[in-house]
């Protein structure tokens, strides 16, 4: 293995790992700044260490082993109690590799859900509260997290860097809040980086992966047990039933080969229908328990009228249209109103929906959202206006970070060079 392709396997082995190492360091030592500085440190030793003795059989076993192993040793220089020391001791042995894969299946998962509550604590504001947690749980970069905020990533350095000095000097508990005011206060950022978590696991903002089932699973998981711990919290309910829905899809979503299937050209045929039941009940849950439904509940009802139509031909694409004016109304956003574009646009036609996406092209916050070019592209070319809608998907690719996107999108170019020459 060349030594770029051993960087690239390390990078994908820390994105999928990188949480669970910042959890159970939290635990210890109870300083998320700390905990990621040295889950960092462990990244570097692996760079430095697989590359002569290869990647080991068990690489999540091998970095929490290492980064249990420094944290103890700086504890040891903090001068720490011993009576730390023989907890410590007593809850793991660093020689045996089994012990740490039952830590790995135990325990961390309760590690991940405080580690979500205590970096949406209120001390923070709502954008700090993601922009750490998009990092800590996703492993995003600055870059990725700036780019899924439509923000310059200075800001979100400054954001990230400020919420874990706060952190720390609020002395802020690694926990999940004891039921009443103190969880339900938490529980709107906490939703928002779950779905973030599971966004970036569904359309990966960069690398060489159009999507990422590790995230999107642990994002989910999370979200199950969080409906557990508040049942009869109606919009976390609506979000399982989103991520339930559309996890049913991701083996869909690209193809053997790893390039992007579009959503209406997928075989229906593969969709888990026990992750879509599961969808379709935890929404009709949510439906009960809210007189009207909150912004994760109706992006559900979206994702519902996919999965119940038994061809894409079926859509009903006036319903999702009337659900993307509801969401719209709920939480004003660009995004948003260049989904519902889309949703008029194959209910009433191209021309309809091109209007919406005319409107929004002077929209400050979509100037570098590459999907703004490419959707517009997409609605010329269905409306015959190839030469126009190829300037709009080389747009799009010149701006997209995620090289199998990017391919999909130079199809897209070509595909225009070719109607326009026949």
């Amino acid at each position: 293995m060349t030594l770029t392709q051993t960087h690239r396997t390390i990078e994908a082995i820390w994105r999928m790992e990188s949480a669970k190492l910042i959890g159970s360091l939290t635990r210890m030592l109870r300083d998320v700044g700390v905990a990621e500085d040295l889950a960092q440190d462990a990244l570097v030793i692996a760079l430095e260490k697989w590359q002569e003795i290869g990647i080991p059989d068990n690489p999540g076993a091998w970095l929490m082993t290492t980064v249990k192993r420094r944290a103890i040793d700086l504890m040891r220089r903090k001068k720490l109690r011993d009576q730390k020391h023989v907890e410590i001791a007593r809850e793991m042995d660093l020689n045996h590799e089994e012990d740490i894969d039952q830590t790995l299946d135990g325990e961390i998962g309760d590690d991940l859900l405080r580690l979500v509550f205590m970096t949406c604590h209120p001390v923070l504001s709502q954008d700090a509260k993601v922009a750490l947690t998009l990092r800590l749980l996703c492993g995003l970069t600055t870059a990725e997290i700036a780019r899924s905020f439509l923000v310059a990533e200075s800001t979100i350095a400054q954001r990230v860097v400020r919420a874990k000095r706060t952190l720390r000097v609020e002395k802020v508990p690694f926990e999940v809040p004891p039921k009443g005011r103190q969880r339900k206060e938490r529980l709107s950022a906490v939703l928002e980086v779950i779905y973030l978590m599971f966004n970036e696991g569904y359309s990966a903002t960069s690398g060489d992966q159009y999507i990422r089932p590790l995230l999107c699973q642990e994002a989910l998981r999370l979200g199950r047990v969080l409906s557990e711990i508040t049942p009869h919290e109606s919009e976390v309910h609506g979000l399982v039933a989103l991520m339930e829905i559309q996890s049913s899809r991701l083996k869909t979503r690209v193809s053997a080969t790893g390039e992007p299937v579009l959503l209406m050209d997928q075989n229906r045929a593969k969709w888990d229908r026990l992750l879509i039941r599961r969808g379709l009940a935890a929404l009709k849950r949510s439906q009960t328990l809210g007189s009207t439904l909150g912004p994760y509940a109706l992006q559900a009802a979206i994702s519902a009228c996919h999965a119940e139509a038994p061809t894409a031909a079926d859509t009903n694409w006036i319903r999702i249209a009337a659900l993307y004016e509801a969401l719209s109304r709920a939480t004003p956003s660009p995004i948003i109103e260049l989904n519902r574009a889309v949703a008029i646009s194959m209910a009433f036609g191209p021309a309809y929906g091109l209007q919406i996406v005319d409107e929004l092209s002077a929209e400050p916050s979509l100037k570098g959202y590459h999907l703004l070019p490419s959707v517009r592209g997409d609605l010329l070319f269905k409306l015959g206006r190839c030469e126009e809608a190829r300037k709009e998907f080389e747009r799009a690719a010149s701006m997209t970070r995620n090289d199998r996107e990017k391919e999909l999108l130079l199809n897209r170019i070509n595909e225009c060079e070719y109607r326009g020459t026949n």
